[in-house]
């Protein structure tokens, strides 16, 4: 999906509790301004509320300072309120995300317009191949297209071109990241939360890769088992280990708890095993662990 040029305010943003409470805080005009423009800004990064300089780079302060156009001062005391206040959230990462981002952009409503925007230029489309006249009214809903559902259709033939070279992971559901991270913390006896940005980074790029879920609580079990008692290694016992670049690695390895479906013993008497991996079968020789990642 293209960035969304527009966000969507409450007219009744004023009589918010929370925004009475900043207008009566120093420098609560500017506070404001920082506010509209953390919004824009997680309009443009359009993912579920974040904000970001790039999916691993976070803000620092000193960059919104920059980019808002605003005094450092006034923006780490504009964060400290907004975070006091919940409006929001700060990961272990340094991620900003907005709470509640749905009141700011209804992410159902943008997705029902995109489907109705690209089925009207589906249909323009088969009817230019037919060479036939347009119909006399061309309707989304019930009444005319809004300037928002235009402005949609534009986006629109980026986004096909785009979605026909590659395949769509970036709209992970959070139950996926949710899983996963349950997952990790019940076996390695671990507290990492699923909303971490870096975290969400890593599993969206496993999954890239064609990696399963089944996949992930394979390395956790292998990696469980191995490290969970060892006082050096169980340290290791994280998503920045466990799910980067050794994650086919540990997948692969030798020993240790492994899921049924991706993983089986030959029966052979060479030493090495059978794999599959969506649905491609292999020979791989053991090996030992990689170094996990620092």
């Amino acid at each position: 999906m293209s960035d969304v040029k527009w966000i969507k305010l409450s007219m009744k943003m004023f009589e918010d509790e929370k925004i009475k409470l900043i207008e009566h805080m120093p420098e609560a005009d500017t506070m404001l301004v920082i506010w509209i423009k953390l919004l824009s800004q997680a309009g443009k990064s359009n993912d579920h509320g974040y904000i970001y300089l790039s999916e691993n780079i976070p803000y620092t302060d000193e960059m919104l300072s920059t980019i808002f156009n605003r005094p450092l001062n006034v923006v780490r005391m504009a964060l400290g309120v907004f975070r006091q206040f919940g409006m929001i959230e700060i990961d272990e990462d340094n991620f900003i995300s907005i709470c509640n981002w749905e009141k700011h952009q209804n992410v159902a409503g943008l997705d029902k317009i995109r489907e109705q925007a690209r089925l009207r230029k589906q249909k323009e489309r088969e009817r230019k191949k037919l060479e036939l006249p347009p119909p006399c009214h061309v309707t989304v809903t019930q009444g005319h297209a809004t300037d928002i559902e235009l402005e949609l259709e534009e986006e629109l033939d980026i986004d096909i071109d785009k979605e026909r070279d590659k395949e769509n992971v970036t709209n992970v559901p959070s139950s996926i990241y949710q899983e996963i991270i349950d997952y990790l913390n019940r076996k390695a006896n671990t507290n990492y939360r699923s909303t971490s940005k870096s975290t969400q980074t890593l599993i969206k790029a496993r999954l890239k890769e064609k990696f399963a879920l089944e996949d992930f609580q394979t390395v956790i079990d292998k990696k469980s088992s191995q490290w969970i008692n060892d006082t050096k290694m169980n340290v290791y016992l994280r998503p920045k280990t466990l799910f980067g670049t050794n994650f086919e690695s540990y997948l692969n390895e030798k020993g240790g708890t492994s899921n049924a479906q991706y993983g089986r013993s030959n029966g052979g008497t060479t030493g090495e095993s059978e794999t599959i991996l969506n649905g491609r079968t292999g020979r791989i020789k053991p090996t030992e662990s990689p170094v996990p990642e620092l």
